[in-house]
């Protein structure tokens, strides 16, 4: 009888010694666990691997909490149209404008984390900016301390919560920053171009270590740039 759905021992009980129900497992009546659309990716480096720059309790919040909470509420807003299910994050993006917020903030913020963690790595693993790539900065910016400096102003200038970015527009490199969680991917994008380097300037990626202090954050924050990856992105992006 331990076989046997709830219903089925029911009845059978009843009309012994008839079983008036096919005799199935309960537990093969019960839906499979649907998986979800979007994951939380495991940090490529241990919380405090970043340290000095960005500090162990801030790595910690910042990714397990924060960036979980956009992937759920990402899987939420997902689930609740059957419109948008099996849609790329990518597809998502490109008809983004005509989405509810919720997939603009929650797509937004999984995925802009997602690379912000790859773009980071411990000091003196990162590598330096490709032949390739330093030669692209010194042509549309001049060198690599003004490429810096514009960086930086697009990071500190923005005002409120968001993100400043180094993307491949039409072949050349542009800076650009975008609010809250938007990115240039976006259909509605002010700057549109495929991001090579960003940096989150939300006050929860720095506000422990360096309270109000962004420009602080920011300089200690290029320390531990992973210009490896900000390579073969540059490299996808005009090849």
């Amino acid at each position: 009888m331990k076989s046997i759905s709830r219903s089925c021992a029911v009845i059978a009980l009843a009309f012994s010694p008839i079983v008036a129900c096919a005799q199935t497992p309960y537990a093969a009546q019960l839906p499979a666990p649907q998986a979800a659309v979007f994951e939380l990716p495991a940090l490529p480096y241990a919380v405090d691997a970043l340290e000095p720059a960005i500090d162990a309790g801030t790595m910690t919040i910042h990714h397990g909490r924060h960036h979980k909470a956009y992937v759920d509420n990402l899987n939420a807003a997902v689930a609740a149209d059957p419109a948008l299910q099996g849609r790329s994050i990518e597809e998502l993006f490109a008809g983004v404008s005509t989405l509810p917020p919720a997939i603009r903030n929650n797509g937004g913020g999984h995925w802009n984390h997602t690379l912000f963690w790859t773009l980071m790595a411990p000091v003196g693993t990162g590598g330096a900016p490709s032949s390739d790539l330093a030669a692209a900065i010194n042509r549309d910016f001049g060198s690599m301390d003004a490429f810096r400096e514009a960086f930086n102003k697009a990071a500190t200038s923005q005002f409120g919560s968001g993100w400043a970015w180094l993307v491949v527009k039409d072949g050349k490199l542009a800076i650009t920053s975008t609010a809250n969680q938007d990115n240039p991917l976006m259909d509605d994008a002010e700057v549109k171009g495929a991001p090579v380097l960003a940096v989150d300037v939300w006050e929860h990626a720095y506000y422990l270590k360096y309270q109000n202090k962004r420009a602080d954050y920011l300089t200690s924050w290029w320390s531990v740039v992973n210009w490896n990856e900000a390579n073969s992105l540059y490299a996808d992006a005009v090849n």
